[in-house]
């Protein structure tokens, strides 16, 4: 069946917590420490979909998606961003935001493997030059959308 744009197709559930506990239970797998299903949501608050999530977590990132998060009042929801025949994998930019200097290794870290013609070569949300330029005193990780593992389907 095919897909129409602007079409709800599943919410992104799990469990919403603060960013306190995410960072508790960060990470999932200590064998892939940049691999995760949290989704941010609001400063205070994500959803891990590690913890009564459903299939929206396997959506797989892409430098040119089919489709896009809308947050609405704390909750996620994965909507086409154009007509998607049957059969077509569903994938949207993960835009991560991580509230530390995108270094060479970090942008290694959540390398994108997508295949787009201008793929960014990261999961990472695009910086802005006064963002680049300004040195964080952060050293927590935030991340806005979600992360899961570079394999391809």
């Amino acid at each position: 069946m095919d897909i129409a744009e602007g079409e709800t197709l599943i919410e992104y559930k799990g469990e919403v917590i603060k960013w306190k506990e995410a960072l508790r239970r960060h990470p999932h797998n200590p064998k892939e420490p940049n691999h995760t299903f949290f989704f941010s949501i609001d400063d205070k608050h994500v959803i891990d979909g590690n913890v009564n999530g459903n299939s929206a977590r396997w959506i797989n990132h892409s430098c040119k998606p089919n489709c896009e998060a809308d947050e609405k009042k704390g909750r996620v929801f994965i909507k086409a961003l154009r007509n998607i025949q049957a059969g077509e994998e569903l994938n949207y930019d993960y835009g991560l935001v991580i509230d530390e200097p995108y270094t060479a290794k970090l942008k290694a870290d959540y390398q994108c493997l997508c295949g787009a013609k201008k793929c960014r070569g990261t999961l990472l949300a695009p910086k802005e030059k006064d963002e680049r330029d300004a040195k964080s005193e952060s050293t927590k990780r935030k991340r806005k959308g979600k992360r899961k593992s570079n394999h391809k389907k």
